[in-house]
């Protein structure tokens, strides 16, 4: 079963919606893990409008970066730092999806609504939310149906209704459509439009540059735990200003 930061969060109550969540500050940032260094002197700042995709070769530290920011690893150097807020509040403010969701052994309504359970939300309004998410997703004729024996892109797809309908103001993606047919992705990204409209702040891990240009508003391009470019994505697609980068774009494998 998901673990609650993977539920996303809370919808924010009175009390919550009086700090500002962004922007976010990583400063320094560093991880090591067996003696290696995973990440070294990672430094930027995402400010509370736009959406972010996070590039680079495999292994260059992009879902450990993820991981770093929503809490789910303490950094071995630097910071993490959100604009406000207490630790419980800013970490009932984010969520985070997987490439491979998990789903409890129930209907797919019961999904959502097991995760508003989880978050304290007062019973008499799960139903009511939770159908309005999966109207949102396109789920809504599935609620009765077990989630288990849903599709890849639909699986995906209620993990986003999850998140959606526990109102997070930051959503972390890490490759959402890694495993997706064409037309599931397109639909993925559909939603995660739809979630920025709302206002929620997207960071974004992804291989393919395509989505990153159907997706993104700014790149953060890693390469061997290093962040080498924070850039505009049509900056970095079209004439990236770093050699490492433009050779990623090209394809040239990078070592």
């Amino acid at each position: 079963m998901d673990s609650p930061t993977t539920y996303g969060a809370t919808a924010v109550s009175a009390a919550d919606a009086s700090f500002e969540l962004l922007p976010l500050r990583v400063s320094t940032l560093g991880f090591d893990a067996s003696g290696e260094t995973l990440l070294a002197d990672v430094n930027f700042t995402l400010e509370r409008q736009g959406r972010t995709c996070v590039v680079g070769p495999n292994g260059a530290g992009k879902s450990l970066l993820l991981r770093l920011c929503h809490g789910l690893l303490r950094p071995t150097r630097g910071e993490v730092r959100w604009a406000g807020g207490s630790v419980a509040q800013q970490r009932r403010a984010q969520a985070m999806l997987f490439q491979r969701p998990a789903l409890l052994r129930r209907s797919v309504q019961a999904n959502v609504e097991h995760a508003l359970a989880a978050r304290d939300t007062p019973r008499g309004e799960r139903h009511e939310r939770a159908l309005s998410a999966l109207e949102k997703t396109g789920l809504v004729e599935l609620a009765r149906r077990d989630a288990r024996v849903l599709s890849g892109g639909e699986q995906q797809r209620l993990a986003l209704a999850r998140a959606w309908a526990l109102e997070p103001r930051v959503l972390f993606l890490d490759e959402p459509t890694a495993h997706l047919d064409p037309a599931a992705t397109r639909a993925v990204e559909e939603i995660i439009t739809r979630i920025d409209d709302e206002g929620v702040r997207i960071i974004m891990v992804s291989h393919d540059m395509g989505q990153v240009r159907r997706i993104a508003s700014e790149v953060l391009f890693l390469h061997n735990g290093r962040l080498v470019e924070h850039s505009p994505v049509e900056s970095f697609l079209d004439g990236s200003g770093t050699k490492l980068g433009a050779a990623f774009v090209a394809g040239r494998l990078l070592w």
